[in-house]
């Protein structure tokens, strides 16, 4: 199977981000992994993608960041999600829904 295309890549950005982060707050590396694990390794996201979206939904208000603390002690970034993102994330899920159900419509019908 070929791989996914970027632009396939990036329109899921989003949604699943805010489907990771609806499970619980996280920070960047996880994220990362996160994706990894739910594509079975065809997503291989880098910090230079992840963190600007993290920003610009950090702007629209859908997602909340705070410093914690890791395990190691060090301070680390972690993201929630916020109401208005889990309201967002319901939306996005409708509008993949829809599309998933147009591209399985029979060919030649309508």
């Amino acid at each position: 199977m070929p791989p996914l295309s970027k632009d396939l890549v990036a329109a899921s950005a989003i949604p699943l981000i805010l489907s990771i982060l609806k499970k619980g707050d996280s920070y960047g590396y996880a994220i990362i992994q996160e994706v990894r694990e739910r594509s079975g390794g065809e997503m291989q996201w880098a910090d230079g993608m992840l963190y600007p979206i993290l920003h610009r939904l950090e702007k629209r208000k859908l997602v909340q960041s705070y410093w914690g603390v890791a395990e190691n002690g060090r301070k680390r970034k972690y993201y929630r999600l916020h109401r208005s993102g889990a309201e967002e994330l319901e939306t996005l899920r409708a509008h993949w829904t829809r599309l998933h159900g147009m591209l399985n419509q029979p060919e030649g019908g309508a």
